[in-house]
């Protein structure tokens, strides 16, 4: 397997700032560079996912199931630390529905068990199951499905009859397809598919021929979509054009909404507030796999990557940097606020490790695990403080991060 430049972050790292005043261009220069790298890393991990997707086609078996589990899991390290440059890059922003777009109504993709019920109002497609249907008929259309391919995933679909939860493409459609449902609520365990689902000499959930057409068109659509955002930050890319004609103030005020928006009302907000208020086990990222601490990591270590101006071998003029010349003492603050953050999400993670995965932390009467879940929003909702601080010691227009009705205004949350 290749060796890629990402890696993890520890709370204690450090971060080497070279004793200059970092120039906006500079920055913005290193910021384009860390996104290119890290798609780069995101298309190589899906490249090697697909490796493994067809191993488990031509040999299913719960060895090369569990290889293309493991490569899945690989796959989302690169990509979550992508997340940050989501909210400000509206390129990136249009086009991440297509790779991550959760949560899923399943039941459009294949067999659920009675639990999930058998409709919903909200979505006609709550049952379609395309791969036991060659042909859907619902809500007075009819869609030809006979062949599963990338066409049909992406222009039929995903988002079909306009409902965001009919999610047909990206990790989390290929994830379910590997794990199957997490059918054990906040109690241990994930999904747990059978490699025979893929063994059509020895099927079972039937249609086994065809969910081997959905994950692999699935696992080849998700390498295309990365190769088109990994082009869009190449050095001439229309990602980097785009960030180049905001000017330099512009282009720093791209850098903290991502931090900010994603600190709070994407991650500390709709990922996690949401979720503890609920004690909901469906309100968690990878939720077929109990992968779900390790996304939400990974989006704090690219919020620390683009702060910082380093990933993998890159280095480079930072925001930090510029705090640190314009405001030493908001400099120590970041720089507290951003470890305390990645420290909380750390005894998250180590608790996951240890056996008690994220699901199972949210739910109701698990007070410690509550508590852990509780500490890491706290601390992205006061990082998040700083970041605004930041933005007023740049002197840059005031901007608006992206909120959360569980953050903002708890009660509409149970009306």
């Amino acid at each position: 397997m290749k060796s890629l430049k990402f890696g993890l972050l520890t709370a204690t790292a450090l971060f080497a700032l070279p004793a200059f005043a970092a120039e906006p261009a500079d920055v913005l220069s290193t910021y384009g560079d860390i996104a290119q790298a890290k798609y780069a890393d995101s298309l190589e991990t899906a490249k090697q996912l697909k490796v493994a997707v067809d191993a488990l086609v031509a040999n299913p078996t719960e060895e090369t199931l569990g290889a293309a589990r493991a490569a899945w899991i690989e796959a989302r390290n690169p990509y979550q630390q992508t997340e940050v440059y989501r909210f400000g890059n509206a390129i990136v922003d249009d086009w991440e529905g297509k790779v991550n777009a959760w949560p899923l109504d399943e039941g459009l993709i294949d067999y659920v068990d009675a639990s999930y019920g058998g409709e919903s109002e909200e979505n006609a497609f709550y049952t379609a199951n395309v791969i036991a249907n060659p042909t859907l008929k619902v809500g007075g259309e009819t869609i030809d499905a006979t062949v599963i391919n990338a066409e049909l995933l992406a222009d039929t679909l995903q988002e079909a009859g306009e409902v965001e939860a009919n999610v047909a493409t990206g990790y989390h459609a290929i994830e379910f397809l590997l794990w199957g449902q997490d059918l054990n609520g906040t109690d241990a365990g994930a999904g747990n598919r059978p490699a025979t689902d893929f063994d059509p000499a020895n099927c079972t959930g039937g249609n086994c021929e065809r969910r081997i057409q959905y994950l692999q068109a699935a696992t080849g659509l998700l390498i295309s979509d990365l190769e088109e955002m990994a082009a869009a930050w190449a050095p001439d890319g229309e990602a980097r054009q785009e960030l180049a004609a905001k000017g330099d103030a512009g282009g720093l005020a791209t850098i903290l909404t991502g931090m900010g928006s994603l600190s709070y009302g994407e991650l500390a907000g709709e990922r996690m507030k949401l979720g503890l208020m609920l004690h909901d086990p469906e309100e968690e990222h990878d939720c077929f796999s109990d992968n779900t601490h390790m996304s939400h990591y990974n989006d704090v270590v690219g919020i620390n990557n683009v702060y910082y101006g380093t990933y993998g071998d890159i280095e480079g003029a930072s925001l930090a940097q510029m705090v640190e010349a314009r405001n030493p003492d908001l400099a120590r603050e970041m720089e507290e606020k951003l470890a305390a953050t990645l420290a909380a999400f750390e005894t998250m993670k180590a608790r996951a490790e240890a056996g008690e995965s994220y699901d199972q932390m949210l739910g109701e009467g698990n007070d410690e695990g509550n508590a852990v879940v509780q500490a890491a929003v706290d601390a992205l909702v006061d990082q998040t403080r700083s970041i605004e601080r930041v933005v007023k010691t740049l002197e840059l227009d005031e901007i608006a991060f992206e909120g959360s009705d569980s953050l903002d205004n708890p009660t509409a949350v149970f009306q």
